[in-house]
């Protein structure tokens, strides 16, 4: 039962690993977006 379960953590640990290595050598792109700022209207005072 032991043994098992230290197998189940390893293959787990080694596809984490793999899965890691697999982004560090292909990262996926950047998608670019627009920025927007938004400025405040002040001209409207309401007291």
């Amino acid at each position: 039962m032991r043994s098992s379960l230290l197998i189940v953590f390893l293959v787990g640990l080694i596809a984490v690993l793999l899965g890691l290595l697999a982004l560090g050598l292909f990262p996926p792109n950047p998608t670019p977006h627009a920025v927007e700022k938004v400025l405040p209207n002040t001209s409207f005072k309401t007291h």
